[in-house]
């Protein structure tokens, strides 16, 4: 197997969710009115308190999609389920890095009551590991979406009304990865993750070998933006009222504090899954983001099953629901 050390791998973080989402825009009719009609409804769910009253699980089957042209891409099952484990810890506030948070932040990190796991059954009813595995002549794939199709050397996408279709391969230009916001075409839906930046073992490489690639990826599946908003200057929005304004992204390892557009003492909340930070440093979603994901399993997405928690009840009578601002 070929050591992904002796290729050139990304030193900082790129997600081109932002750049599939103007595309979207461009090419999709009736997208953006179908998002402003969904912000619309997100902030009257948010305000209504969905999150706060959820005593669930809300399980997503997975399907991993294995696109591969040299040896080491072909990552092992042992490297994938590694990246479900970081899933399922990540969005039910379980990650032992937690630990790091500043003190000041401590009270918005919540458990996002999310749980993934790969799929058993695939799109006939048959058997399956939830993996798929395709050797493809492409050498490495952009965010122009051919990883999805096997027409274009890559892997169709199952249902994405049953499943989360991650794709796994070999990207360029230093990306990571990137995700369809909620809304787009059922034949794209899904997540692209650098297999570099996959899992914990195997190829995973630092400093994106902690699974939070796909972590940071599928928040914007579930409708969360950058925390920044993706307008330097203090002018963006991530339309979530507890993460800070901040002035652009941050990248690799920041000092705390580190304050941006009069947001002192504090300053940044850049341990968030939603900027830009290495995987070592990133440790949260927000109560208000976790509320936001809510109203999007609650509405787009909302074909995926709640398992009735009990343990969650007194839990719910102590929580806030967050609030969601434009």
């Amino acid at each position: 197997m070929a050591d992904p050390a002796a290729r050139e791998l990304p030193t900082v973080r790129h997600c081109a969710s932002p750049d599939v989402y103007t595309q979207q825009l461009a090419a999709q009719p009736g997208f953006a009115q179908a998002r402003v009609a969904l912000d619309v409804e997100t902030r009257s769910m948010v305000a209504r308190g969905i999150f706060a009253a959820q005593t669930g699980i809300t399980h997503i089957p997975v399907v991993v999609h294995v696109i591969w042209n040299t040896a080491d891409e072909n990552i092992s099952d042992t490297q994938i389920t590694s990246q479900i484990t970081v899933l399922n810890r990540d969005f039910r506030k379980k990650n032992a890095d937690l630990s790091t948070l500043p003190a000041v932040f401590a009270h918005l990190a919540d458990d996002a009551q999310i749980e993934f796991a790969l799929a058993d059954t695939d799109p006939k009813g048959g058997a399956t590991t939830g993996i798929t595995r395709t050797h493809t002549k492409v050498t490495s794939f952009t965010y122009d979406d051919a990883i999805k199709s096997a027409a274009t050397g890559g892997t169709d996408a199952w249902p994405a009304d049953k499943y989360l279709n991650l794709w796994v391969g070999r990207l360029g230009g230093g990306l990571l990865g990137y995700a369809q916001f909620p809304g787009g075409e059922p034949a794209t839906d899904g997540v692209v993750i650098l297999s570099t930046a996959f899992g914990t073992v195997g190829t995973a490489a630092a400093p994106f070998n902690l699974g939070r690639t796909a972590t940071h990826e599928i928040g914007h599946w579930l409708n969360l933006n950058h925390i920044w908003g993706d307008e330097n200057g203090c002018v963006g929005t991530d339309k979530v009222a507890d993460t800070p304004n901040q002035a652009s992204a941050n990248t690799g390892k920041p000092a705390f504090p580190h304050v941006t557009c009069a947001n002192g003492p504090s300053g940044d909340l850049f341990m968030d899954y939603m900027d830009y930070v290495d995987d070592d440093v990133m440790v949260l979603f927000s109560v208000g983001q976790i509320a936001r994901m809510h109203a999007c399993l609650e509405g787009p997405r909302n074909t995926f099953p709640v398992v009735a928690d009990k343990n969650l009840e007194q839990k719910r009578r102590g929580r806030g629901a967050g609030t969601d601002t434009n």
